[in-house]
């Protein structure tokens, strides 16, 4: 009898297309390629994310090293629960950061009242700006997927209209359409903290909300 040869494209082509739910599913029953190809997937995102927050390669570093150890301590029993893994997994990234801004602050040196002050006040202002990206970044999450994929393309990517529209296979009028109207829902959900927003965070970081 012969035996079937293995095909390494099939395989290499399920791991490519598997999501993010059947890997953490797999790495809960201890699959190590399976988080191993969760840390290479999201790795970048959950970086970018953390060093926008604390301003540090190296905290970011350790931001995205925590985040995946909780992910590993839970990925037995995590359930989707109406979000996506990706975004369940930023809010973890996002909770850390906020915790490590609180941390430092709160372990600011006694001594040096003025400069510890003035510490302390830097520490108010990247708290109070990772809590309003946040917002932000919660509220783009709740778009539809295509209107969060052309604000993130044209605000957070900075590329033009014309190269957004090429890459989503659209034209420039119909992205123009999906900005139009991505940016209305995101203006109705920030409403009641438009003011706050607007009044604390520079404009860039809420420029998309114009």
């Amino acid at each position: 009898m012969r035996r079937r040869r293995a095909n390494p494209a099939g395989a290499l082509l399920k791991q490519e297309t598997d999501s993010d739910e059947a890997l953490v599913r797999r790495a809960g029953l201890g699959d190590r390629a399976a988080a191993a190809q969760l840390v290479e997937r999201h790795t970048r995102m959950i970086y970018a994310a953390s060093y926008r927050m604390l301003g540090s390669k190296a905290a970011a570093e350790d931001a995205v090293q925590e985040t995946f150890m909780r992910l590993w301590r839970h990925a037995a029993k995590w359930k989707p629960q109406g979000a996506k893994f990706e975004t369940w997994l930023y809010r973890v990234a996002m909770n850390i950061c906020l915790d490590q801004l609180r941390k430092t602050k709160r372990e600011a040196p006694e001594d040096a009242a003025p400069e510890r002050a003035d510490s302390a006040d830097r520490q108010d202002q990247k708290i109070f700006a990772a809590e309003r990206r946040f917002a932000i970044d919660e509220a783009l999450d709740k778009l539809p997927e295509r209107q969060r994929l052309a604000i993130t393309l044209c605000h957070y990517q900075e590329l033009s209209n014309i190269e957004a529209a090429e890459i989503m296979e659209i034209s420039v009028e119909a992205l123009e359409s999906l900005l139009a109207r991505g940016r209305r829902a995101l203006r109705q959900r920030l409403a009641p903290m438009r003011e706050h927003l607007m009044g604390k965070m520079d404009d860039g970081e809420t420029s998309h909300l114009n």
